[in-house]
């Protein structure tokens, strides 16, 4: 306690001195709080997204569907199994069918995905009760991005043609009933979505289905014939993504860091020099090296408890309110192709703060220890005539 003492005394007798340095080490500990905050923000944000609108509690995928390769769908479809064939009665499975298909909007050609979907489905957050309209003969759903692509509006005619089963082409005019707001791409560009019956009647796939989405609180069960894939699975190349960001995110506040901890070595190393007579006196009073190199450690490292005051002084509200409001996002981040809604609230969590406070707190510990090793050797009568090797 007396170094502790001795330490925070001597940094306010520096003045301004102490303060810059303390200024800087704050916003090093702030930007490291609201990056990591925004970074699990955004995780949290876009596997809630993609748990309601897409995914549910996982799926069961027919064992030749693969979702990155759109030519695995023309064998990737399965009759629904008796069990299967319950749980979507009970509504615990959404069964999907997707097949390749062709728009042609305004004579253009525009190859896409064809979904077909339970228009009473309650699983998935799509507007997918609109698909039951008795006013149009093929009702279809598109999302935002795929009605700027194609410039549709409600109400518009779009011609489809596809494959069905045995591999005849096929066309027929369907006519978009509404256009979701969602914030997951995967479901949006490049798709279009028709009542489940439609499709396999187009397709000539009756009862059959490419993958099947389960309820969120509905536990994995063996369904003879396909594969079960969890949200962990689904969620992976996000998750990887996310993971980089962090990574990335290091040299930002590293540097930050490395400015403030460079100012703080740069200052006991002053420090030490000048206060010559100081260190022979305290040698002399009957201080060991150990101490005296300790206080010195301690007065270095105190710059960090001045930081996390002055954070504390803007860092909070700052912190608090862009958790609060969060950061809007421009337009053109819809055309990343990643989940990122129209703000980004960030996610602070103790451990995390926790965190940065230990990796501040050490590392000017570290910083301020480095030029104190000098002091061991010292002799205390040089030190009290003003020399230092």
């Amino acid at each position: 306690m007396l170094a502790l003492r001795l330490a925070i005394k001597n940094l306010l007798g520096a003045g301004l001195r102490t303060w810059l340095t303390a200024g800087v080490l704050s916003i090093a500990f702030v930007v490291m709080v609201f990056y990591h905050g925004l970074l699990d923000g955004w995780n949290l944000q876009a596997r809630n997204d993609t748990r309601e609108w897409e995914i549910g509690g996982g799926q069961y995928w027919h064992p030749s569907y693969d979702r990155f390769d759109p030519f695995s769908l023309q064998d990737a479809h399965a009759p629904l199994s008796p069990q299967a064939r319950e749980l979507t009665a009970a509504g615990r499975i959404v069964p999907v069918l997707i097949t390749q298909a062709t728009a042609y909007p305004d004579g253009r050609m525009v190859n896409l995905l064809l979904r077909g979907i339970p228009a009473g489905q309650q699983i998935l957050s799509l507007p997918t009760a609109c698909l039951a309209a008795d006013s149009v003969e093929i009702p279809a759903l598109i999302g935002r991005r795929m009605a700027a692509a194609l410039r549709l509006q409600p109400g518009d005619a779009l011609l489809l043609r596809w494959r069905d089963v045995h591999g005849v082409f096929d066309a027929r005019e369907v006519t978009i009933v509404d256009i979701f707001k969602a914030n997951i791409p995967s479901i949006d560009q490049g798709q279009i979505w028709l009542p489940l019956d439609k499709v396999q009647e187009m397709t000539g796939m009756a009862d059959e289905a490419t993958l099947l989405v389960t309820a969120r609180d509905l536990p994995p069960v063996p369904l003879a014939g396909w594969t079960f894939k969890d949200p962990d699975f689904l969620l992976k190349e996000f998750t990887e993504i996310i993971e980089s960001k962090k990574a990335g995110s290091a040299i930002v506040y590293g540097t930050m860091l490395a400015i403030a901890l460079l100012a703080i070595f740069d200052s006991q190393v002053l420090s030490i020099f000048r206060r010559r007579r100081e260190i022979g006196t305290y040698m002399a009073l009957g201080m060991t090296r150990g101490q005296v190199i300790r206080l010195f450690t301690v007065e270095g490292a105190a710059h960090s408890l001045f930081a996390l005051l002055l954070a504390s002084i803007y860092g909070l509200p700052l912190l608090h309110w862009l958790g609060t409001h969060g950061i809007s996002m421009p337009e053109v981040a819809d055309a990343t192709g990643m989940t990122i809604g129209d703000k980004m609230l960030p996610v602070y969590s103790a451990g995390m703060v926790l965190f940065s406070v230990t990796v501040v707190i050490l590392s000017t510990a570290v910083v301020s220890y480095l030029p104190a090793r000098r002091i061991a050797r010292l002799k205390p009568t040089e030190a009290l005539r003003g020399k230092i090797q």
